[in-house]
């Protein structure tokens, strides 16, 4: 496959590489590649564990060489939620890709059957979620055409989703996934792989008794399905589906054959704000914004990181602090500002020229904002840039 055009790195970050944490301009967004091996390791025993796969979402990093070292930890393949992100992927060698949404347009079914068929021929396996008789309509007949056009006779796996909660996509539990099993069967093409089931809301209850009330839902819309499909002939190899907020409940079940949780790699401040359930490994927090005081007054300071490096969707980053005199609160600045005012009685306001890290509220999106990701290890204080990380998946909605 013909890789993507990339952004050049720059001679200054090239010339990073083995430099101190203090030569990173700002703002930049950085990882600490210590914090992030500890997340693989942890999150690799914890699915051996509980003899579940893990399937990580690389919608978070976008980065085909951190998809890579998830798959060296452990991971089964990655999922993705674009056809672009599933290219680009797939053409950075990744061979085990699922497309865990709904692709529907004509042209971009056309892509996903030419990939399907280039990832076979590598001996790679693509797969694709279905919620509708319409799209496994379309999804057919992509695959159909690209046979006639002798692109090869790839058969592509097909998950059927069912909303378990999210209210987003997905047919009902029940009756309804038995019809579009039995619709994927009809076709040569497609093959019926199991169920999607994941429930986002639920990552981000902060309670750790409503993740587990709710995933207690999820798993009684699972086990139901599924005893409909096998009574109607139709086994279901996989159930996937999970997120980091949840995915002790899913692991527990005994329904759940495979994990999506992609923030635990970074664990961004959101997440964070849950209430820990005891059986999750601890995550630490992987990802920042180094930032730099420009500005400070008598009562506040402004720092170069606004809206511009990190998505708010999910909430304002918070200030990392080291000591009780670093603790300060993030206020909205605008695009090219934060503004920093002391949390505590011991707070003091930071100088200028003071450096800085925030922690993301929402990973992905702030991910996605960036060309590049800078890999640091020996900590933000004295660490030294190991290596420059490509988001080669920025911008790939399509």
């Amino acid at each position: 496959m013909k890789p993507p055009t990339k952004t050049p790195v720059s001679d200054y970050l090239a010339h990073l590489v083995g430099q101190s944490v203090n030569t990173i301009d700002t703002p930049a967004l950085v990882v600490d590649l210590d914090a992030l091996r500890l997340n693989l390791g942890r999150m690799a025993e914890f699915a051996k564990k509980h003899n579940v796969r893990w399937r990580p979402h690389a919608k978070t990093h976008k980065s085909a060489a951190l998809a890579k070292l998830q798959l060296l930890a452990g991971a089964a393949g990655i999922c993705v939620q674009k056809t672009a992100e599933a290219e680009i992927m797939a053409a950075a060698g990744i061979r085990d890709i699922y497309i865990s949404n709904e692709v529907v347009a004509a042209h971009k079914l056309a892509r996903v059957a030419v990939l399907a068929n280039r990832m076979a021929a590598e001996n790679g396996r693509l797969a694709i979620a279905v919620d509708s008789i319409e799209g496994v309509s379309r999804l057919a007949m992509a695959m159909n055409d690209a046979r006639a056009a002798r692109l090869g006779s790839a058969v592509i796996d097909v998950f059927v989703e069912i909303d378990v909660g999210q209210g987003r996509c997905g047919v009902a539990p029940g009756q309804a996934a038995v019809a579009l099993a039995q619709e994927i069967r009809k076709h040569p093409a497609l093959r019926f792989a199991g169920l999607q089931a994941y429930h986002g809301k639920a990552q981000h209850l902060r309670g750790a008794q409503q993740r587990r009330e709710a995933i207690a839902m999820v798993v009684e819309d699972v086990l139901y399905t599924r005893k409909m499909l096998e009574a109607a002939g139709l086994p279901v190899e996989l159930v996937t589906g999970a997120g980091t907020g949840s995915m002790v409940c899913e692991a527990a079940s005994g329904a759940f054959g495979e994990l999506q949780s992609g923030s635990f790699l970074f664990m961004d401040a959101d997440y964070a704000a849950n209430e820990r359930d005891p059986a999750q490994p601890h995550f630490e927090h992987a990802l920042f914004i180094k930032t730099q005081v420009i500005s400070s007054r008598e009562d506040h300071a402004v720092c170069d990181a606004g809206h511009k490096s990190h998505a708010i969707d999910s909430g304002l980053p918070k200030v990392h602090a080291f000591d009780a005199d670093s603790e300060l609160n993030y206020l909205n600045g605008g695009d090219e500002h934060g503004i920093l005012r002391p949390a505590g009685t011991s707070s003091r306001i930071p100088a200028i020229g003071r450096m800085l890290w925030l922690i993301p509220g929402h990973c992905d999106p702030t991910v996605n904002l960036h060309d590049f990701i800078i890999g640091v290890n020996g900590g933000l204080r004295s660490g030294t840039v190991e290596r420059i990380i490509r988001v080669d998946a920025r911008g790939a909605a399509t």
